[in-house]
């Protein structure tokens, strides 16, 4: 019996950690966002990868660094856009996600936080808890790409502070 506890804990060990591996692969290709500089693991909840069709991929820090990486690559598509569930962490479809835009849990790289859930009954309990609107990948993009001026503003102005 103490064998058998034993085999199923290495078993469960070995799986897990080779989840982890296999869900921080993104992660350890791009360990920081190109555009801010983020550490893309401290922010696994928010991070984004987008993989082209040409077969070249990128990986960011948030929805926010992933709209500055889609406008500056306009003539690439998409085929692939990911983004980390809020409460795994784990990749999952951004256009299939339950988004939540706004709420007062602040966002990252941005004041009008924008959260991915893969699953509904995940974000409808965020919003009773935190605040904030149920939305689509497009809504949470387009508000990205809304709130861009106000956001690099913000992130200039804290950047300044930090140096003095």
């Amino acid at each position: 019996m103490k064998k058998q506890i034993l085999s199923v804990l290495f078993i469960a060990c070995v799986l897990s950690i080779a989840g982890v591996a296999f869900g921080d692969a993104d992660i350890q290709k791009n360990p920081s966002c190109k555009f801010c500089g983020m550490d893309r693991a401290h922010f696994a909840h928010s991070r984004m990868v987008v993989e082209y069709e040409d077969g070249t991929s990128l990986g960011t820090c948030s929805i926010h660094c992933m709209a500055t990486e889609l406008a500056l690559n306009i003539d690439k598509t998409p085929k692939t856009l990911l983004v980390g569930d809020f409460n795994s962490k784990m990749l999952i479809d951004a256009e299939k996600a339950f988004w939540v835009i706004g709420g007062n849990k602040p966002g990252v790289m941005t004041k009008n936080a924008k959260w991915a859930f893969e699953n509904k009954a995940d974000a409808e309990k965020f919003i009773a808890a935190n605040g904030g609107t149920l939305s689509t990948f497009d809504d949470a993009m387009k508000a990205a790409y809304e709130d861009m001026y106000a956001d690099t503003k913000m992130i200039r102005e804290k950047r300044k502070m930090m140096k003095k």
